[in-house]
């Protein structure tokens, strides 16, 4: 369930990379906002934009210009240590190739985030069964990811990414590898996270996802675009 409290305020946002002598806009001064709880997905033809404005809002990339506002502070052009932290602590990341790493157990990926921030053994230990728990595969927590399907690896990816409870969930086409049974139960998930109060910015080529999100942000060129259809 959504409020009117904004978590993320998005003005003017433009990002030029240059190829050479030819400068490509990514983004065109996209201004929107995003409020607490929501579930937002973000949709447009390949190359227009999506990723992009996902890597700003997870300070994985620069803007040439404009701010990102979250939770009332522009996190744009802060230091890059606070970026690292900032990170940590507020946002959480799922890929659609679920960057699992191979030699870790399904718990031991999933309380590195905890780790990074210096909690203590039991901390973390206890976080990063309590959130195996909630995406549902703890009985998966002791097994490599070679072990698991490409649902349970999505679900361990997602426990990671709630490992030090961050107020923001960022997605990246999650349910790419997925079928489509398996798709709807992680989108089933996300459902859940977001009328629990977290915030979920999504990716995604899914055609029917209105069905799950609360909104659809649509780009076009790498602006916000005012077409009725999904891919207008």
């Amino acid at each position: 369930m959504t409020g009117d409290e904004k978590i993320i305020e998005i003005k003017n946002l433009s990002r030029i990379y240059a190829m050479g002598e030819v400068k490509v806009r990514a983004l065109n001064n996209v201004t929107l906002d995003i409020k607490r709880g929501e579930f937002a997905a973000i949709m447009g033809k390949s190359g227009s934009g999506k990723s992009t404005l996902l890597h700003q809002l997870g300070l994985l990339d620069a803007p040439t210009s404009g701010e990102i506002v979250f939770g009332g502070k522009n996190i744009s052009d802060i230091s890059e240590s606070e970026k690292a932290r900032f990170r940590l602590l507020k946002f959480g990341y799922v890929f659609q190739e679920y960057a699992l790493l191979p030699e870790l157990t399904a718990l031991e990926n999933v309380y590195l985030p905890a780790m990074a921030l210096g909690r203590k053994k039991e901390e973390y230990l206890k976080a990063g069964t309590q959130v195996l728990e909630q995406v549902g595969i703890s009985e998966q927590a002791d097994k490599l990811p070679a072990l698991l399907s490409g649902g349970q690896q999505q679900r361990a990816a997602i426990a990671r990414a709630l490992a030090n409870d961050p107020p923001l969930l960022l997605a990246d086409e999650p349910t790419g590898n997925l079928d489509s049974h398996t798709s709807e139960a992680i989108l089933q998930l996300f459902k859940s996270l977001a009328a629990s109060g977290k915030t979920i910015v999504m990716v995604t080529h899914e055609r029917d996802i209105t069905t799950w999100v609360s909104s659809v942000v649509k780009l076009a060129d790498g602006k916000v675009a005012n077409g009725s259809g999904l891919y207008d």
